[in-house]
């Protein structure tokens, strides 16, 4: 006579081991999810407050002084050129810079360049020491308009691996442009 296989053993530890699998990859998704709305509503407030700026003065104050806060961020810059003049802004103020170090800058990348570094970009100013992660985004403008890069900056290194955080940089760059242009063209 032959012997029975008790399969129910095998076939039972095989679907818990699925079925946490699952759990794990339900957990992720919902991890992210959360993350993501949380990004979208920070650029959404960032955005609405570049929108109701009362200057070019006051746009500046705004991305330098408030999206850091608004945004999760250590620091952010904005560096502008525009024929032989070249300008950045930070929480330090506004410096004028070589148009060329920012139209170097700008060349390697279209849309937003996100890396870990162990130094931040030069245009950070003195918050570049303490830069980690960094989110350069390009912004592009046609002439007369001013042409250059928006720099956002965290202490704690990061690891980038999503396009939909892209996007939203993206997006956060071309609001920026805009606003710019509304105040430098009458």
């Amino acid at each position: 006579m032959g012997t029975v296989i008790n399969f129910e053993d095998r076939a039972l530890a095989s679907l818990r081991a699925r079925v946490a699998a699952a759990e794990e990859a339900n957990q992720d998704l919902i991890a992210f999810a959360r993350g993501h709305s949380g990004a979208v509503a920070s650029i959404h407030t960032a955005v609405l407050a570049a929108i109701e700026s009362e200057g070019l003065d006051h746009l500046l104050h705004v991305v330098t002084q408030e999206w850091p806060q608004m945004l999760g961020l250590d620091a952010v810059a904005v560096a502008l050129f525009a024929g032989e003049m070249g300008v950045r802004a930070d929480a330090s103020g506004l410096q004028f810079v070589d148009p060329r170090l920012i139209e170097r800058s700008v060349c390697d990348f279209q849309g937003v360049l996100l890396r870990g570094v162990e130094r931040g970009h030069p245009l950070f100013g003195p918050a570049c020491e303490l830069i980690r992660a960094e989110a350069l985004i390009r912004l592009t403008s046609e002439p007369p308009l001013p042409s250059g890069l928006l720099a956002l900056g965290q202490r704690n290194p990061q690891s980038f691996d999503t396009r939909h955080g892209s996007e939203l940089l993206v997006f956060l760059g071309r609001v920026l442009t805009r606003c710019m242009g509304r105040w430098l063209i009458p």
